[in-house]
């Protein structure tokens, strides 16, 4: 073992310039698979991370020396311990993740365990799209009350969230868009009215939303 307290890493959000050229094509009816599959690829290895993040939260933390699962009870002073010889303080762990993006409630979670599972999957590039757009499309929901609260592309998309917004708001759509784009593009527009009014409401202590 090359380093027996070695931190987790976690795979960056995707470049906005990316999908903004993605979006471009798309409209125009041109399917480029090579930035397809980068930005599905990159959207999928940012799931796995923030997937993995949550499951450490809720106790099974994965080794990063081997892979294996380390059950543990998320205490401060615990230091989680690996059968291949690794160790590390469950509070350096949890720091390189915390503020990060990488949090969220179980329909999220879904969400992203959807998209890991199929795009692999998927057969053509109309198909990939489509994964990529309606996982783009996704959102955080307030337990209490069911409406929207955040968009999900604040934990995919290297951008602040106001600018997240603003992002999704202005990408390209056309006639020739990959079908079913535009109609989640105006359930889109409709949830979003929701999501900028809960933000201005939001209490102040944290809340998790589901």
């Amino acid at each position: 073992m090359k380093d027996p307290h070695a931190l987790p890493t976690w795979a960056p959000r995707v470049r906005p310039d990316e999908i903004r050229r993605l979006y471009h094509l798309d409209a125009q009816g041109i399917y480029n698979d090579d930035l397809i599959a980068d930005v599905g690829y990159g959207l999928l290895a940012r799931c796995e991370s923030f997937i993995r993040a949550n499951e450490a939260v809720a106790g099974r933390a994965r080794c990063p020396a081997c892979g294996a699962i380390v059950n543990h009870h998320t205490g401060k002073e615990e230091v989680l311990q690996c059968a291949c010889g690794w160790s590390l303080p469950w509070a350096d762990y949890f720091a390189t993740f915390q503020h990060k993006q990488l949090s969220g409630a179980g329909p999220v979670i879904t969400l992203f365990q959807d998209f890991v599972e199929r795009f692999p999957r998927a057969q053509t590039a109309q198909q990939r799209m489509i994964l990529i757009d309606t996982l783009l499309h996704g959102f955080h929901w307030y337990f209490k009350t069911g409406e929207p609260t955040r968009p999900v592309a604040v934990n995919l998309i290297d951008l602040r969230l106001g600018d997240v917004m603003a992002f999704l708001d202005e990408l390209t759509y056309g006639e020739q868009s990959t079908p079913g784009a535009r109609e989640r593009k105006a359930e889109w527009d409709t949830r979003i009215v929701h999501a900028r009014s809960w933000g201005r409401q939001a209490p102040r202590e944290p809340v998790e939303p589901a």
